[in-house]
């Protein structure tokens, strides 16, 4: 099946940045989209989805992401990440790692701001970027989380003896037989008391991460004392099929969100 041709991207300011090239793999990338002045603007890092199997950078839920996100005076990075046929875990979080230390040591000439970073992911991408927020400390520090229908715990899914589903390729082995690393990859049991605010937009009708997980993610962050704001996106499915409103909404309120948390610039 032939795949569409990519619609320009007006927003683009720096494309095909090599951020790392890990021995034995392919150079990992990001693209970079910075608003018109002279900032320094805080940056989102975008994390696709795709189950941890599919999926590239260039691809968003909304259409119109980079530029509602530009528009409201954010920066975007688009970032790669090794998928689970390419290695397994932990590879892709040292990617998103990666990618943050890279923006964080050219932010002077990228017009970003090194002490407002932001990640944003969908679905397999929202674990990658509550792990980077969770974690991150020092040139890896993250500042702000939005997750979109992301899971937060791994380590108790379905067919754990089965070695051929997406996270038993992501993990190098079945579930049952890699539960510390289900449990390590997991944002649930990553908590810290200092992590970074959140915000958890999830459809109330999805059923591949189902809407309890983020409640009760949510629930966990603030016994910690984090900020966590849930967006409930009545009647929407996984990919917020079926939401009852504009997904551009949904990106607009990420934005309220990082203003709130980010304050004046």
């Amino acid at each position: 099946m032939f795949q569409p041709i990519p619609a320009v991207r007006t927003t683009l300011t720096h494309t095909n940045c090599v951020v790392s090239t890990p021995l034995g793999y392919r150079p990992l990338m990001l693209d970079l989209h910075v608003p018109p002045g002279d900032g320094p603007f805080p940056v989102v890092l975008w994390v696709h989805g795709g189950g941890w199997m599919t999926g590239s950078r260039i691809w968003t839920v909304d259409q119109q992401f980079h530029e509602r996100m530009v528009a409201r005076g954010y920066a975007v990075a688009d970032v790669d990440y090794r998928l689970a046929s390419e290695a397994t875990y932990p590879a892709p979080q040292a990617d998103i790692e990666a990618a943050v230390r890279w923006l964080r040591h050219h932010a002077a000439d990228l017009r970003i701001d090194p002490g407002r970073f932001a990640v944003l992911g969908e679905s397999a991408g929202g674990q990658l970027a509550a792990i980077a927020a969770l974690t991150g400390t020092g040139d890896t520090a993250i500042q702000a989380a939005i997750l979109w229908y992301g899971p937060a715990d791994l380590s108790h899914l379905r067919d754990e003896d089965d070695p051929f589903t997406n996270l038993a390729v992501l993990f190098g082995g079945p579930l049952r037989e890699r539960a510390s690393v289900a449990r390590m990859a997991s944002p649930l049991y990553n908590i810290r008391a200092d992590g970074p605010p959140f915000l958890l937009v999830h459809g109330t009708e999805d059923d591949i991460v189902p809407f309890p997980e983020a409640v009760g993610f949510a629930e966990a962050l603030r016994a910690e004392g984090i900020r966590c704001d849930v967006l409930p996106v009545d009647g929407a499915g996984h990919v917020f099929v079926g939401a009852s409103v504009e997904v551009g909404t949904l990106t607009e309120a990420g934005a309220d969100f990082l203003d709130d948390v980010f304050g004046p610039r």
